[in-house]
């Protein structure tokens, strides 16, 4: 078992409040993790790091300043995942893996947006009357919605809503408060191995 888990995480921008907010909203998404965690005395830290490149470099540093923690690394993988999560950033963005394991790199597939389209009832829910949930890919694999039709979806979907077309900043740490992770782990692999990962190392 762990003595500490400490998740950086791509999101947020550039402003510290965005980062407080999507911090919040990784924080319901996995709180049973946390409640896990807590119920064990293990330390629980999620770090939003902004873009992609500085999470890579978060959980870098991480490995030197916090070796005693399992440090996290989780990112979008922007493409189609064919290969281990290493290996893909390797092939895709040029990251070294620096010796760390396959089970510390996890990726929000292709999107985390992937991740609100699994849950449909909640995104209906958050947006309310004028929501077309007809226009949100079926596709029981959300991991096979190319990136740029996530984003292009919800903002077609939620257009005719009071809050206005999906915007990252202001919807998605709203949006990650409301899913429900059960049904987006049956909607997506890779989600699912996160929280499985994180509950073995947990045991």
């Amino acid at each position: 078992m762990v003595m500490a888990i400490r998740i950086y995480a791509e999101g947020g921008g550039d402003s510290r409040d965005a980062k407080a907010f999507l911090r919040e909203g990784f924080s319901a998404f996995l709180g049973h993790l946390n409640l896990m965690a807590r119920e064990k005395g293990i330390r629980w830290h999620i770090v939003t790091c902004g873009p992609r490149n500085a999470a890579f470099d978060a959980f870098r540093t991480a490995q030197a300043q916090h070796p005693e923690a399992f440090n996290v690394l989780l990112v979008d993988s922007e493409a189609p995942v064919r290969t281990t999560a290493w290996s893909h950033l390797h092939e895709r963005d040029g990251w070294d893996a620096g010796g760390q394991s396959d089970d510390c790199c996890h990726l929000m597939t292709q999107a985390m947006e992937a991740w609100f389209i699994a849950d449909v009832a909640a995104l209906a829910g958050f947006y309310g009357q004028g929501f077309r949930d007809s226009d949100i890919p079926r596709n029981p694999d959300v991991e096979q919605v190319p990136k740029a039709q996530l984003e292009r979806t919800l903002r077609d979907a939620s257009r005719h809503t009071q809050k206005g077309e999906y915007h990252k900043a202001r919807h998605a740490w709203r949006i990650l408060k409301l899913i429900d992770p059960d049904t987006v782990r049956r909607a997506s692999v890779h989600c699912d191995l996160l929280f499985t990962t994180l509950q073995a190392k947990m045991q």
